[in-house]
């Protein structure tokens, strides 16, 4: 079983609970406006990598996992369903923490999927069918129905979301967000993530044009003043 890693992150500790191994996956099919991987879009054969290849390398690290665990993170992992079950089986078999770092547009087989995974880590693009299309290119029909899986099968989230000047940084989205994000349970952790520069330079270097080359990064006050919002 192989499957296009794009890199790893051996002592990662903002993608999930405590310390983790934060596995990058190559492929996606949205474009966000402020996409900071724009590297994993596309699944590369220069990229390969087996399914026990990577689990003996996550395991290498088991001893460090105290509290934490292993993370799944793109580019978009739902789009590699065969090889992200077959790494997530055999990190479960070891009793290793699993979390999902996702943006729920996958292929299918969520049900699947989910049994091997402890925790979503979920991003919010957006809370309406009109700003999700601006901010990805694409509809909410995927991402409603992995969510509505999720649901179902009782999984335990995280929440995130993206907060850009003049894009979604105002007290209405925040409380647009606010509601949307009450109808779903088992929420351990909402957080408002400013928006960065730090791709910028990946854009230059695959030579795409920058979406958002003139806004500025998120003032951090202000996702102090938007978060009393939540």
């Amino acid at each position: 079983m192989q499957g296009y890693i794009s890199s790893v992150e051996p002592m990662g500790l903002v993608d999930g609970p405590g310390l983790r191994y934060v596995v990058f996956m190559q492929g996606c099919k949205l474009r966000c406006l402020y996409c900071h991987n724009p590297e994993t879009w596309q699944m590369t054969e220069d990229k390969k990598m087996t399914s026990e290849e990577l689990f003996q390398k996550i395991k290498r690290y088991k001893n460090y996992y105290t509290n934490g665990g292993v993370t799944f993170s793109g580019g978009e992992p739902l789009l590699q369903k065969d090889f992200l079950i077959d790494i997530l089986k055999k990190c479960q078999a070891e009793k290793i923490h699993t979390a999902l770092d996702t943006a729920g547009v996958g292929v299918g087989g969520y049900e699947e999927i989910l049994k091997y995974v402890d925790l979503i880590i979920l991003d919010i693009k957006a809370v309406d069918e009109q700003n999700y299309q601006t901010i990805t290119g694409s509809n909410m029909a995927e991402f409603n129905k992995f969510l509505d899986v999720a649901i179902k099968m009782n999984k335990d989230f995280w929440l995130r979301s993206v907060i850009v000047p003049g894009l979604n940084d105002t007290k209405e989205y925040i409380l647009a967000l606010k509601k949307y994000i009450s109808k779903i349970p088992n929420v351990l952790k909402v957080e408002l993530l400013p928006y960065h520069l730090y791709g910028v330079d990946k854009y230059k270097e695959l030579n795409i044009k920058y979406p958002l080359e003139k806004t500025p990064p998120m003032d951090l006050d202000k996702i102090k003043e938007l978060e009393k919002y939540l």
